[in-house]
């Protein structure tokens, strides 16, 4: 198949040749060796947002707390 790229430089591919649903990710590198752009699915990792937070580096307690000041006016 040959892709051509249009005004801006994009190229689109068929969804029949390459289903894909939104949130899909795809690696994109170049191979010198086949002179030509790879694309390859990225598997996606369902994501807890609960694991997210335990693995946070920083505890929430340790947070500094809110200024109550209003914020000053910068001059431009």
């Amino acid at each position: 198949m040959i892709l051509t790229l249009d005004a801006k430089r994009r190229f689109s591919i068929p969804a029949a040749l390459a289903p894909a649903e939104p949130g899909d990710a795809f690696a994109a590198f170049y191979d010198e060796g086949e002179d030509e752009i790879v694309l390859r699915r990225v598997k996606r990792k369902p994501r807890n947002w609960l694991a997210v937070l335990k693995a946070c580096p920083v505890p929430m307690d340790d947070l500094p707390p809110r200024s109550r000041e209003m914020p000053k006016k910068l001059k431009l």
